[in-house]
């Protein structure tokens, strides 16, 4: 099978976890001396483990589109904050459904990680020893989890709780506290280095006898090294976890085992469809599900590529939402920075397929549907991006232009297409080769206080690929050099955001460097500046608060329940 088979809700965690919340410890016993007597049945609750990732609050929505969304490049359709767009707008309050369905899913995931770690600990002394290694990389595979969703709590929550075990959630809420994000950072770290010292390669793997989706050296290694920028930078700021950031994804680096795919389009042709590629991809959700039931247990799909996606109607999948859009004064500023072919076009392909300045519709002379059009007939892109266009260019364009990497029309093949108007079969990156060495030419940079030979090599590979050059060959092209170490700084900063663009990542990058609320400002000016009435369609700058909305709040129900804890800054 193309994806990870996810087994039954009785087989997530040997207890089937029932609380909605961290504080409600309602839990449903199953026989646990029934499972996990083999390591076959240990992986099957593994994949248990796994399914996390595809619930509506983790990965199918809240992180990869929902919360990620405003930013410097991106924002929610329309100019209000009814429905949908309350969260992207940043206007939402501590009560709001989505920020405490996504800590409750978070600590789910963490409880059922913590209930296979113990359980495969108390029965892998009587297995067999090929037994006892295949277990020995679950156990890895386990823990790395469990590091990712601590990941996202600390990076998300902030202040939260350290549950280790899971005795610990049958305590009363009235005990919980809430620990030093460095001791939770601690604690993923521990868990990542056993991942890193137990898992394999994945192009070394002869554990597994399938490995598609899974976690291995190279995925532990890249989200350590992630963790130790994070760590490094706000609101942490311990700066010497820079070194530890470089080192870490050097070794990465130099194992010679991941590289970038020679074809960025590849990447999204590949997660349009299912199709795992461990060269590049680190860490993936699978989603996939061949018909909706209309049961969420039954239907691990996700909503990339239609809440996300471009818009559409009169498609094979009913239609595509497409409530982000993308932000065209980040789309000038990418064009203007880029080297132009002959047609003065960017030369760095990544430009036009990461947008689309068209969208799916009924044609109107000949009334076929889901065919392309543009988003305006009288003005191209480049023309309403021009200071002195006409307002009606540049109102097309301010609420028009939607992300295209997920472009369901472009590339999902019939056979990984899911007929249904809000969920689709197409994959979520969390995690890529690319985003390691930018992250490796970030970390030096940071460690040394300029970049280094190591710097500029792993930030002009991603680039070269980008314009399309061979990765290993020096391009005069598109080759960054001689920058002093703020240059350099904004230098990756600017590639990340054009690399990674849509992809969830440049909310949390703005809030480790310290400038979210700063670019939110610095972005609205530049809109203004553009078109004068811009600025309404940018709603997240009017709510948007320094000292506040680098976390999301505390539930507020959660935080009634537990009377030692102290809600984060500005809610």
């Amino acid at each position: 099978m193309k994806n990870i088979k996810y087994y039954a809700a009785a087989l997530a965690c040997v207890f089937a976890f029932s609380s909605c919340s961290l504080e409600e410890n309602n839990y449903g016993e199953v026989e646990k001396e029934n499972y996990m007597k083999t390591a076959s049945e240990a992986q099957n609750v593994l994949y248990g483990v796994y399914r996390n990732m595809v619930e509506e609050s983790m990965y199918r929505y809240h992180l990869s589109l929902l919360f990620t969304l405003p930013s410097d490049i991106a924002k929610c359709t329309g100019n209000s904050t009814e429905g949908l767009r309350l969260v992207p707008s940043n206007a939402y309050t501590s009560t709001q459904d989505e920020v405490r369905a996504t800590w409750a899913g978070l600590y789910k995931a963490i409880y059922c990680a913590n209930d296979f770690i113990e359980t495969l600990n108390s029965r892998i002394g009587s297995y067999t020893a090929r037994e006892q290694e295949q277990a020995v990389v679950y156990m890895a595979e386990a823990r790395a989890l469990r590091a990712l969703y601590y990941f996202e709590l600390v990076r998300w929550y902030g202040n939260v709780a350290l549950i280790t075990n899971t005795a610990q959630s049958y305590d009363s809420p009235s005990t919980f506290t809430q620990a030093d994000p460095v001791d939770v950072y601690k604690f993923i770290e521990e868990d990542l280095q056993y991942a890193v010292d137990n898992l394999p390669y994945t192009v070394d793997d002869n554990v597994r006898s399938d490995n598609s989706f899974r976690f291995s050296k190279g995925a532990a290694l890249g989200l350590l090294a992630k963790v130790y920028a994070t760590w490094a930078g706000y609101p942490i700021k311990d700066t010497s976890k820079w070194e530890m950031a470089a080192k870490t994804a050097k070794i990465l680096v130099e194992s010679g085992k991941h590289h970038l795919l020679s074809d960025f389009e590849q990447l999204w042709k590949n997660t349009c469809n299912g199709v795992w590629d461990g060269t590049e991809s680190l860490i993936e959700v699978s989603f996939y599900s061949p018909a909706i039931t209309g049961v969420a247990a039954s239907d691990p799909s996700g909503r990339i590529g239609k809440w996300n996606g471009v818009a559409a109607s009169g498609i094979r999948g009913v239609r595509n939402a497409g409530n982000w859009r993308v932000i065209p004064t980040f789309l000038r500023s990418w064009r203007d920075s880029s080297p132009k072919d002959g047609d003065d076009q960017p030369m760095d392909k990544r430009y036009a397929i990461s947008f689309a300045n068209y969208q799916y519709g009924k044609n109107d002379e000949t009334g076929e549907n889901g065919v392309m059009k543009p988003i305006s007939k009288k003005y191209t892109l480049d023309e309403a991006l021009k200071d002195d266009a006409p307002n009606d260019a540049k109102k097309s364009y301010m609420d028009g232009i939607c992300p295209a990497k997920w472009d369901t029309e472009k590339y999902v093949n019939d056979a990984n297409y899911l007929v249904d108007a809000n969920l689709s079969n197409i994959n979520w990156y969390i995690l890529r080769y690319a985003d390691v060495l930018l992250l490796y030419a970030e970390a030096l940079n940071e460690w040394k206080q300029g970049p280094t030979t190591e710097a500029y090599e792993a930030i002009n590979m991603v680039r070269r690929r980008g314009f399309g050059l061979p990765v290993e060959v020096a391009s005069s092209t598109c080759d960054l050099s001689g920058l002093d170490y703020q240059g350099f700084q904004k230098a990756v900063r600017t590639e990340r955001a054009y690399e990674l663009a849509f992809e969830g990542h440049r909310r949390q990058d703005l809030i480790r460097w310290g400038i979210y609320v700063d670019a939110i400002k610095e972005t609205f000016d530049n809109i203004v500046t553009w078109y004068n009435d811009g600025g309404e369609w940018y709603i997240c700058y009017e709510f948007t608060k320094k000292n506040k909305h680098e976390l999301l709040p505390i539930p507020q129900r959660d935080k009634d329940l537990m009377p030692n804890f102290v809600q984060n800054p500005g809610w």
